[in-house]
């Protein structure tokens, strides 16, 4: 299992700026076991062009699955998942495409699958500690901290972060079956996640892995409006994947 190869999906809609300079090759290069799939996600800008600039030099290893329209990251995300199962990878993983948990995360949640084979899924874990590189505005900290807390109480999880973009799986029959319908949330997809393989496999099946680097680069996609919308689309999920011992509300 040490050798098992990965496909990291990254999903991008117009993402030409965070394109433009980039390690990806060189972390394709370097790292033989892990396997790059852009999702473009009906990108209008220059997108496109530059996904098939990355593919065309590591055929193979870097592959663009395209969305006629802007499906959202949730979606993106899911039909990436799906498709790199279909291609036999049996790990799998996502990362966002500003690279705020740098490439090199991907390894970290790798490891942790393959030293743990009871594991589904490791969660990257935005984990302020002693020597650690973790840089956020102390805004999106504490604001990061409330929704946790909710994040956990619905999920009747001790979850410390479920919103950092790196996450890693098995690719078995209860992550495919978690990923066979879609998400309720097009931006809280991670929660909901959470809760389907708490339900199908079991909550020792999951475990959060401290990240050594995350750095926000600026320019979040999170506007407003999705903090308005967030409390409401948590309850959505909480009604949705009832706690055991909490009567569903379906």
């Amino acid at each position: 299992m040490s050798g098992a190869r990965m496909a990291v999906v990254i999903p991008a809609w117009n993402e030409t700026q965070r394109l433009r300079d980039n390690p990806f090759h060189e972390f394709v290069a370097a790292q033989t076991s892990v396997d790059l799939r852009f999702v473009d996600d009906g990108s209008t800008d220059d997108t496109p062009a530059r996904l098939a600039v990355l593919a065309t030099r590591y055929p193979g290893r870097i592959q663009i699955l395209t969305l006629s329209k802007n499906r959202g990251k949730a979606e993106a995300v899911r039909l990436g998942l799906l498709a790199a199962i279909s291609e036999g990878y049996p790990l799998i993983g996502y990362l966002d495409a500003d690279l705020a948990a740098p490439l090199d995360a991907m390894l970290t949640l790798r490891e942790a699958l393959i030293k743990a084979p009871q594991l589904e899924l490791a969660l990257g874990s935005r984990v302020k500690l002693l020597g650690w590189s973790i840089r956020r505005s102390e805004r999106r900290h504490y604001l990061g901290r409330v929704f946790a807390t909710f994040a956990s109480l619905a999920l009747g999880l001790p979850v410390y972060d479920t919103q950092c973009g790196a996450k890693a799986m098995r690719a078995s029959p209860a992550v495919e079956n978690a990923l066979a319908m879609p998400f309720l949330s097009r931006w809280l997809f991670d929660v909901e996640l959470i809760a389907r393989l708490r339900d199908g496999a079991g909550a020792d099946t999951l475990r959060e892995v401290p990240l050594a680097r995350w750095e926000d680069p600026g320019g979040s996609r999170v506007g407003f409006m999705a903090f308005v919308r967030a409390p409401f689309e948590l309850w959505r999920i909480w009604r949705r994947y009832p706690v055991e011992g909490r009567p569903s509300l379906r």
